[in-house]
């Protein structure tokens, strides 16, 4: 009964860690890739920073506003700011002040600034799209490997079953006399190669799933199995040659959309800077006003009347002599004269055009345009360096998978030999007529070549993805 109750708690054990683990297709890879990996946030943050520059540079077709205000007690003589006359006793004021100005034309700095923002958001977009293709490709080649170490595991496996049997049939043999002790020792030694064999095709793959799990950027002792597509070599035909597939990529890889973006961006920012060399033309609107304790007092305004009084006095001699002149006759019409009135009354506004004419600025308008001269022939260089660069990967691509094409053919035939001599040799030693030495050569090179046949399938598999991805096709199985 305690054995019965233990053998439950195992087999209970395995199957929660079975359920923990979780299987996982290659786009599922691929999405938590993308969900970790700081280089597509990274990306993310670019295009939040190109977007945030576009919305600043629609806001300059707006007019700017600003307001001011000011306050200030004066103690001892002042002037009045609203009759510009000395007092001599303290006094509070009260300043406000409003101003709008629009750009009417600067060159087309504006709108050639806008543009090249709308470009500098493209650009980021597409330079998003090149870091998850670089993630996505490194997550299939990382599946793939798994699954090929999978494979090689299956078969390290089977070999070392296989060679297991043979050593308890020749035991039984060498113990009823039929084979000498030195066929026993031979196979027991091919076991134990066998073992070492398959103990390292588990740490490879162990090391593959790893790969996997730091290119999906999660933790190490997260579980986690592959779940194997349908992978069949054959139907993975080279229609295409090098120079058609460059053709479709050149239309269609983010890396060289970006490039080509940003020429265009930097030839605006070219004719940016060359507004500089234009005049400025400025609408400008401005309203102020002001309010004066020392016009606390009841409030007058004219009547529309004039009256005849002493407007000012010459002195001369012993005395004066006043000088008469007509001035506005004033009724009082309250008892205080508020802030709110005294602001009301003392408005003022202005309506200002302004031409700013560029003469000399110490070269800065032309350095600048020099700058963004540069710029578009670097950027240029870029273009032909990213076009140069993606041929050259194409057509290695292209070798590459042409390559793996005729050793994955050639392997197939290969395995298709060694499996029937390996068959025919096993009978053969089993019925006595054939050395041990012959039947273990046949043996490994059966399994050797299993072996490279893997190798030699996924390598194409990879390839061929790889080709399809430059002519715009999905990467997933």
């Amino acid at each position: 009964m305690r054995r019965l109750i233990t053998l439950a708690f195992v087999l209970l054990a395995i199957a929660v860690q079975a359920q923990d683990t979780v299987r996982y297709t290659l786009k599922e890879c691929v999405d938590i890739a993308y969900q970790n990996n700081l280089r597509v946030k990274r990306s993310l943050y670019s295009i939040e920073s190109s977007n945030i520059n576009l919305t600043q540079a629609k806001a300059a077709f707006l007019p700017t506003l600003n307001l001011s205000g000011s306050s200030s007690n004066n103690y001892g003589r002042a002037v009045n700011p609203v009759t510009n006359q000395f007092v001599d006793r303290n006094s509070g004021a009260l300043g406000v002040n409003g101003q709008a100005n629009l750009t009417l034309f600067n060159g087309l700095r504006i709108q050639n600034t806008y543009k090249q923002s709308k470009m500098d958001v493209e650009a980021a977009n597409e330079d998003l799209q090149k870091t998850k293709n670089d993630i996505a490709l490194s997550v299939i080649n990382n599946f793939i490997n798994v699954i090929f170490n999978q494979e090689l595991l299956s078969n390290s496996r089977y070999q070392l079953n296989s060679s297991k049997q043979q050593l308890d049939r020749i035991k039984r043999q060498v113990a009823a006399g039929a084979l000498p002790k030195a066929n026993e020792l031979n196979q027991d030694a091919q076991v134990a190669n066998n073992e070492v064999n398959y103990i390292n095709q588990e740490n490879a793959l162990n090391l593959s799933i790893l790969q996997l799990k730091q290119a999906m950027q999660v933790v190490a002792s997260a579980p986690i199995k592959v779940v194997i597509p349908e992978l069949s070599p054959e139907d993975l035909m080279l229609d295409k040659n090098a120079e058609a597939i460059y053709q479709i990529a050149a239309k269609s890889m983010p890396e060289l959309k970006s490039a080509n973006i940003r020429v265009e961006s930097a030839n605006l920012a070219l004719k940016a800077s060359k507004g500089n060399f234009y005049p400025r033309l400025t609408l400008s609107y401005g309203a102020q006003s002001n309010y004066s304790s020392l016009n606390n007092g009841p409030r007058f305004q004219s009547d529309g009347t004039l009256a005849l009084s002493p407007t000012q006095y010459v002195v001369g001699g012993a005395g004066g002599q006043a000088v008469f002149g007509y001035t506005p006759n004033l009724v009082q019409t309250s008892e205080k004269y508020t802030q709110f009135d005294q602001l009301n009354d003392n408005l003022f506004r202005a309506l200002t055009f302004s031409l700013n004419i560029p003469i000399f600025n110490g070269l800065q308008t032309r350095t600048s345009v020099q700058r963004s001269v540069v710029n578009k022939e670097i950027a240029a260089i870029t273009v032909k360096e990213t076009e140069n660069t993606l041929r050259q990967s194409i057509e290695t691509a292209f070798n590459d998978a042409l390559s793996a094409s005729k050793t994955y053919n050639s392997t197939l035939k290969q395995v298709s030999a060694q499996e029937e001599a390996y068959r025919m040799n096993k009978q053969r030693f089993e019925n006595g007529a054939s050395p041990y030495v012959e039947y273990q050569v046949s043996e490994n090179d059966f399994f050797r070549s299993k072996s490279d046949l893997a190798r030699a399938k996924y390598n194409f598999i990879f390839r061929k993805k790889l080709l399809d991805f430059y002519e715009g096709k999905p990467l997933e199985f």
